[in-house]
């Protein structure tokens, strides 16, 4: 993956004009792709080792110093992973605004100091409690994997593979908050952090009441004590810095947002077409003309890529479809968001598609059921 990254990156250099921006899309998917392969191995890999460690130079009550510096690799990377696929992901979809790099840096701190205090509060119960500690991770990955399975997402093809994707998920949400599905969060993210504060409070108080005193002084406990609860709240912090100043939508709490997500549509103008698709999807490389190719500004507009507005469209005004060319009618309304809308073309028509671009002169069409007239889709980017 990281081979063909390159190769689709050169290729949006050396292509021409008119191929260039097929291939950075192409690179931009891909990209998004390993970072999601990436954030799911550091959290199967470097959080439980990361935990052991801890637990370890507590019940040695030293640390090495190649022990301390892995467990500080593994955390960095917990919480570089999460950033980078945010950023990732919102730099290869055209309705998402881009995350600035200091937006970055913020919520690699947020996501480091969280992780830190839960790690820590992990190795402290760790160390006294072994089977417990078992018995309640194993519980606490129950109840977030069911959270996250009802909370419906749409990330896999069939259902049994988007149980699989949960229950992965569902490990990451021992260790931090991670969005799965779009839409407003901050209700979800304010359940889980209380439940978070919660539990560390919880492990971190049962271990300073049963901890070996021969071991480890009170001093020393009290410190651990304390980094814990000031990690933590380090952590939210920064998070709120984040959705405060930084966040590429504006400030999330404020009454006055300058992003997209929270900014009421305005209701059409009577006597026009209302359209299910407003814009058309990223342009293939046979795209050519300027009536294809977006203003410069669009990329930073409010307006997103696909709007779909339930009200009836009136009959004079509508546009007539075209009949030229091969037609792929789906039977399914078209997704809110292009990036799932692509995934999902991809996996189940990709073949028909570039079967019928191979056959016809013409740009394959794509019809979708939409509550009023049917809607069509002018171009189809194949994103494999």
């Amino acid at each position: 993956r990281y081979l063909r990254t390159l190769y689709l990156g050169l290729q949006s250099r050396w292509q021409a004009e008119h191929r260039r921006r097929h291939f950075y899309w192409r690179m931009m998917f891909e990209s998004a792709d390993i970072s999601m392969l990436r954030l799911l191995e550091a959290f199967l890999k470097s959080a439980p080792q990361l935990v052991l460690q801890l637990s370890i130079m507590v019940q040695q009550n030293s640390i090495e110093p190649l022990q301390g510096l892995s467990a500080s690799a593994s955390l960095v990377s917990l919480a570089w992973m999460i950033a980078s696929y945010q950023k990732v992901l919102r730099d290869s979809r055209e309705d998402k605004m881009p995350m600035s790099y200091k937006g970055a840096v913020v919520q690699i701190l947020w996501h480091l100091f969280t992780i830190a205090a839960r790690a820590i509060a992990f190795a402290l119960f760790a160390s006294v409690f072994q089977l417990y500690f078992g018995i309640f991770i194993v519980t606490h990955w129950c109840i977030m994997t069911f959270w996250i399975i009802q909370g419906e997402t749409d990330f896999c093809m069939s259902k049994w593979e988007e149980i699989i994707y949960n229950m992965v998920v569902g490990i990451i949400y021992i260790f931090c908050w991670f969005n799965v599905k779009e839409g407003r969060s901050r209700y979800r993210m304010c359940i889980y952090y209380i439940i978070t504060l919660s539990e560390n409070a919880a492990l971190t108080i049962l271990w300073f009441l049963y901890y070996d005193r021969k071991a480890t002084s009170d001093f020393n406990a009290l410190i651990l004590v304390c980094v814990v609860s000031s990690s933590f709240a380090l952590g939210i912090f920064f998070m709120f810095i984040y959705y405060c100043l930084l966040h590429p939508n504006g400030p999330i709490f404020s009454h006055r947002s300058v992003g997209c997500i929270f900014r009421q549509e305005p209701p059409p103008v009577p006597g026009s077409p209302v359209e299910a698709v407003t814009s058309p999807p990223r342009s293939l490389p046979r795209t050519t003309g300027g009536e294809r190719d977006g203003a410069p500004g669009e990329r930073d507009s409010c307006v997103p890529v696909f709007q779909v507005r339930p009200c009836a469209p009136p009959a004079p005004a509508a546009r007539a479809p075209r009949t030229e060319g091969p037609v792929i009618r789906i039977d399914l309304p078209r997704k809110k968001y292009p990036a799932w809308d692509a995934h999902f073309i991809d996996r189940r028509l990709r073949k028909t598609i570039l079967a019928l671009e191979y056959a016809s002169p013409t740009t394959p069409r794509l019809q979708y059921r939409t509550p009023g007239a049917p809607q069509e889709v002018l171009e189809y980017e194949t994103t494999v």
